[in-house]
């Protein structure tokens, strides 16, 4: 996992850190890794010596590390411009390191730049951009580099008018969202949540970390922790050489019905496609998921179905009263369940507010946005981890809110973003797929967090995997599963 910290708590690092350290010690080690990502990316265009390299310097430490960075690039022969969006409060060192090495200021925004830093604001910016700020980033599309190409841009820690904790990207005072589109950002000591989740992923381009050594000072507790493949290899359940199918786990299936038995025969293949040695199928789609799928062990009801080490329960369910009764009996199975589609429905009106409630197995629910609002009386709004977290405690239920990064809260405050989302994934009964291999996941053992996070990851590869081939249906997804589970 990738620890995300919030930026009071990387306040407090850098402050603990730099009472040990002489002055700008840590601006010069950051700025140091900033001006050697912008010379890779000039030398891939031409290289550094005669680049036009164009600082956007806010009065904080973000323009400072602009600064002393492009003092580092003016070094090399490349030709450096300044333009402080505050003068007055620039910061002094790094403007006389600047000047020293060749560069100078500007008042207005060229016509021309080869590559743009953005450092107009970091981590302790909040609120949008201020107008002029708004204007002049605005303005960065027009730039054209030698040869009438795109300039380029590398932000400072963060883009600019993103906010730091959310990853949401607030109106400027001009009531219109407005955040630094970088190519690349180069963050320093350990990721922020804007460049994990919401809709600031998509300004910070590619991220690159820079060690600047604020890991051990770094006290607190992570906001998020970011999936990685080597989490989800080593938490996969391995067959032994004494497994047999069931101990490798039963998953029961309580979806789809005679009007949605499409729902039933994705959700059973993303089951199939996990650990577990072997499949129920409990409800009205029987012929259609034993024609797909002749391995299964097909009935009418739950209470038919017999023992099972975990439930899949909602997708294509319907909301009358014989679903109703399904997701009754699923409840009441002492065996960790997942709620999906209709059974988020289902919970809705608060009948199986006492079951939820008396339940001493886990539950994961897996709502979209319009479920969640459903659940907990609003959308998620603009702090989706915050949101999730919430009614996480709330449900006592671990809380897969769907999305483009994912997000997987725990009742205990833990927090998960899955970074292998694709919009390929944006078509019906892929949540049914992800629901099966979650269900099986349950029942394989995995404790309940780690389950869906494990399910969210690998149904996101899938989605790749499948988007690879032409247009994507779930089908496709639920069968490329099977090539990018681990071995």
């Amino acid at each position: 996992m990738r620890p995300v910290w919030r930026a009071t708590d990387v306040r407090a690092a850098e402050t603990a850190m730099l009472a040990t350290l002489p002055p700008d010690t840590l601006m010069r080690r950051a700025a140091t890794g900033l001006a050697r990502r912008c010379a890779l990316l000039l030398s891939e265009r031409g290289g550094v010596y005669g680049a036009r390299v164009l600082l956007l310097v806010g009065s904080g430490d973000n323009g400072g590390d602009a600064l002393y960075a492009g003092a580092l690039l003016a070094g090399r022969g490349a030709a450096v411009s300044a333009l402080p969006l505050a003068p007055e409060r620039i910061h002094p060192g790094g403007l006389a390191e600047l000047r020293a090495a060749g560069g100078r200021l500007v008042e207005d925004l060229p016509t021309q730049a080869d590559l743009v830093v953005d450092g107009i604001v970091g981590i302790g910016g909040t609120g949008g951009l201020r107008e002029s700020a708004a204007q002049l980033v605005a303005g960065l599309a027009g730039l054209r580099t030698r040869t009438g190409g795109r300039a380029l841009v590398v932000a400072v820690d963060v883009p600019s008018g993103v906010e730091v904790d959310t990853g949401d990207v607030p109106a400027s005072s001009n009531g219109t969202p407005v955040a630094v589109t970088a190519d690349v950002t180069v963050t320093f000591g350990c990721l922020k949540p804007a460049l994990a989740v919401g809709p600031a992923v998509e300004r910070a381009g590619q991220v690159e970390l820079v060690d600047i050594g604020l890991t051990p000072w770094l006290r607190a507790t992570p906001a998020l922790e970011v999936t990685e493949w080597a989490d989800v290899d080593d938490w996969w359940p391995r067959l032994a050489a004494s497994s047999e199918k069931y101990s490798r786990g039963v998953v029961g299936v309580a979806t789809g019905s005679a009007t949605y038995p499409g729902a039933a025969v994705l959700s059973v293949g993303g089951a199939l496609a996990g650990p577990t040695g072997l499949v129920r199928y409990a409800g009205g789609a029987r012929a259609e998921v034993l024609h797909h799928h002749p391995s299964v062990i097909a009935t009418q009801r739950v209470a038919e179905a017999g023992r099972v080490q975990a439930w899949v329960c909602g997708s294509g369910l319907g909301t009358d009263e014989v679903a109703r009764n399904e997701l009754r009996a699923v409840l009441a199975a002492p065996v960790p369940v997942v709620l999906d589609a209709d059974a988020l429905t289902l919970l809705v009106d608060g009948s199986s507010a006492a079951r939820l409630r008396q339940r001493d197995a886990p539950i994961v629910i897996t709502p979209h946005d319009r479920e969640f609002a459903r659940l907990a009386g609003e959308l998620p709004g603009s702090d989706r981890v915050g949101a999730a977290l919430r009614l996480a405690a709330w449900m006592n239920a671990v809380v897969l809110l769907k999305g483009d990064r994912t997000v997987i809260a725990a009742p205990d405050g833990r927090a998960f973003v899955n970074p292998t989302g694709t919009p390929a994934l944006a078509t019906g009964g892929t949540g049914d797929v992800r629901a099966g291999l979650l269900g099986s996941l349950l029942a394989a053992g995995l404790p309940a967090e780690r389950a869906a996070v494990v399910a969210a990851y690998l149904h996101g590869l899938a989605g790749r995997e499948a988007a690879e081939r032409g247009p994507v249906t779930a089908s496709d997804v639920a069968d490329a599963l099977r090539a990018v589970v681990p071995a």
